[in-house]
């Protein structure tokens, strides 16, 4: 359900504005990202989990406050990182 070490080394990787960035709205949302997507194939197999559901729904709504932030810090950050993780349809 979790992430690995190595996982989470590569999402940060990834999404870091400069080296050793972990805080920046951009790496906490590809983090959460990527939780969310382990807990979603978790819930395919374990669909009466309802005690990490409630992690599942606290996962979502931290992300959704980071993107909104983000959203009204500076858009074009925002809309990069919607393309890059793949989110809005």
């Amino acid at each position: 359900m979790s992430i690995s070490l190595e996982q989470k080394t590569e999402v940060i990787g990834e999404h870091a504005r400069a080296a050793g960035d972990t805080g920046s709205p951009e790496v906490q949302v590809a983090i959460l990202t990527q939780r969310i997507r382990n807990l979603t194939d978790h819930f395919k197999d374990h669909h009466k989990d309802n005690h990490s559901r409630r992690g599942l729904l606290t996962m979502v709504n931290k992300r959704r406050t980071l993107l909104a932030y983000l959203k009204r810090v500076d858009v074009d950050r925002y809309n990069a990182l919607i393309a890059k993780l793949g989110l809005r349809k």
